[in-house]
C-alpha cells in the first residue's frame, strides 16, 4: 500500500481543477442522491450517505446542496434514476484501471469510456478483467506534520483499534482497515485530534506497476481525462510512482 497518498495527492490536485470547472459538486451531489436513493434518507441508518455527505463537506460544498440531494431522492424533487457501475481496463503498458462511475445512460458512458481509454494508449476490458488486482479497505492519510504524536504512539493506536496495515512514508502516514471497521477507527483517531488528508473506503491495488518516463505522462493524461468525464466518480489504477517523475507531470 505504501505510497497511496502520493496517488491521493494527484486526485487532491485534480479535484481543486474540477472545483474551479464547476464539476466536482455535481459529482457529489450525484453520489448524496444516489446514497440516499437506495437507503435510508437519515444519514444516522445509512453508511453510505454518511460517508458521501462527509465527503462532500470535506470539499466545502453547501448545506443547502446536500439537503436538496437528499430531498430529490426521496421524491419531495423530481430527478433522474442513476446506476453504479464499475468499468475496468488497461492503461498504457498494462496499467490495471477501474472507473466507478454514476449513470442514468450505461451504453453512453461506456462508449464514451471505452474512447476515452482507446484515445490514450489503453483499452476498456470485461467486467472482472482487473478487480481481482483490488482489495476493499477503508483508508486513512494523515500529513506527518499535522499528526499531534509520535510514529510509536500511533501505530500502536491504530493496532489497538483494528488497523490491518500502518504505512510511514516521508510525508503521511497511512492506515488500512477493513471496510466494517472504517467508521469506528475514525471516530478513534478523531477523538485524538486527528485530521486528515483522506479518510474513504476505496479500493487499493494488491500490488503495483513501477513506471516512469513518458508512461506517467501518458498515466496522467488517462486518469485527467476519465475524471473530467460527467458520470465518472472515482478512478483507481494499480501503478506508483517517483516523486520526481511525479513532479515533472502532474
Amino acid at each position: 500500500m505504501a505510497g497511496h497518498s502520493k496517488w491521493k495527492n494527484i486526485q487532491h490536485r485534480k479535484g481543486r481543477q474540477d472545483a474551479i470547472r464547476g464539476k466536482l459538486f455535481a459529482k457529489l451531489t450525484r453520489e448524496i442522491y444516489v446514497a440516499a436513493r437506495q437507503g435510508d434518507k437519515d444519514p444516522a441508518n445509512n453508511t453510505k450517505l454518511r460517508l458521501a455527505i462527509e465527503k462532500a463537506k470535506t470539499q466545502n460544498m453547501p448545506n443547502d446542496n446536500i439537503e436538496r440531494a437528499i430531498k430529490k431522492a426521496a421524491g419531495a424533487i423530481d430527478g433522474e434514476n442513476y446506476e453504479e457501475i464499475t468499468y475496468e481496463g488497461y492503461g498504457p503498458t498494462g496499467i490495471a484501471v477501474m472507473v466507478e462511475a454514476l449513470t442514468n445512460n450505461r451504453n453512453r458512458t461506456a462508449a464514451d469510456l471505452r474512447h476515452i481509454f482507446s484515445k490514450r494508449g489503453g483499452n476498456l476490458g470485461e467486467s472482472g478483467c482487473v478487480s481481482w488486482m483490488f482489495n476493499r479497505k477503508g483508508l486513512f492519510v494523515l500529513d506527518r506534520d499535522q499528526v499531534n504524536m509520535d510514529e510509536e504512539e500511533l501505530l500502536l493506536l491504530s493496532l489497538e483499534n483494528g488497523a490491518e496495515d500502518f504505512e510511514a512514508t516521508e510525508k503521511a502516514y497511512e492506515i488500512t482497515t477493513t471496510p466494517e471497521l472504517f467508521e469506528e477507527m475514525k471516530k478513534v483517531l478523531e477523538s485524538e485530534g486527528l485530521t486528515f488528508t483522506a479518510a474513504e473506503v476505496t479500493w487499493i491495488p494488491s500490488n503495483k506497476m513501477y513506471i516512469q518516463g513518458e508512461t506517467v505522462k501518458q498515466m496522467l493524461g488517462l486518469i485527467e481525462a476519465l475524471e473530467d468525464h460527467d458520470d465518472v466518480q472515482n478512478v483507481y489504477a494499480n501503478f506508483d510512482v517517483d516523486e520526481d517523475e511525479l513532479a515533472k507531470y502532474a
